[in-house]
């Protein structure tokens, strides 16, 4: 008997990843250069409340990780793969919800001083260029496990679940870093 780990062919999932990595980055850009006419009153719904709906979103993928880290340590594949499922849901609700507020209000500016400044900008920064990598990252991650390729699902996965972590975490940091200022 071999001790060789079977890898299946399965889908190539590879254009569609970048495909939607990359406009997925044009409209988040784009979001901040879309002329604002009409007001968050002029909606008929108060978006007021979509950014503490995004930290709660944030927060419960977090949750959701850290859950479905700890099913798979246990060797619980099926519990993993729903968790993994369950904040790919909340997150994806998150980015429907981030891109719905910001493209009627723009951006909101930090306007505390001192330590905690340099403290907002380094975790937004950090917290940005790590959410942009993550989108290639989980879904590279989600298309290894849909394919049953354990090895290379599990090569992706060890940088996927960090930084995923981090920026979960971090997005509810940023929220209630800013709150004050909306």
């Amino acid at each position: 008997m071999s001790n060789r780990v079977r890898v299946s062919k399965g889908r190539n999932y590879t254009p569609f990843i970048w495909a939607l990595s990359v406009v997925a980055v044009i409209i988040i850009l784009g979001i901040n250069y879309i002329p604002r006419k009409m007001g968050i009153q002029d909606l008929g719904f108060d978006l007021s409340i979509l950014p503490l709906l995004n930290a709660i979103l944030n927060g419960i993928a977090f949750i959701l990780l850290v859950i479905s880290f700890i099913q798979i340590k246990k060797g619980n594949i099926v519990v993993h793969r729903r968790l993994i499922y369950a904040a790919f849901g909340f997150t994806f609700v998150f980015l429907i919800s981030y891109l719905t507020y910001h493209a009627f209000t723009g951006s909101t500016s930090y306007s505390g001083d001192g330590f905690l400044k340099y403290a907002y900008y380094f975790i937004l920064i950090t917290h940005i260029i790590l959410a942009t990598a993550l989108l290639p990252l989980s879904l590279t991650s989600l298309a290894h496990g849909l394919n049953d390729n354990v090895v290379k699902h599990r090569k992706v996965a060890k940088w996927t679940m960090p930084i995923w972590l981090y920026v979960t975490f971090t997005g509810v940091l940023v929220y209630l870093l800013i709150s004050p200022y909306y």
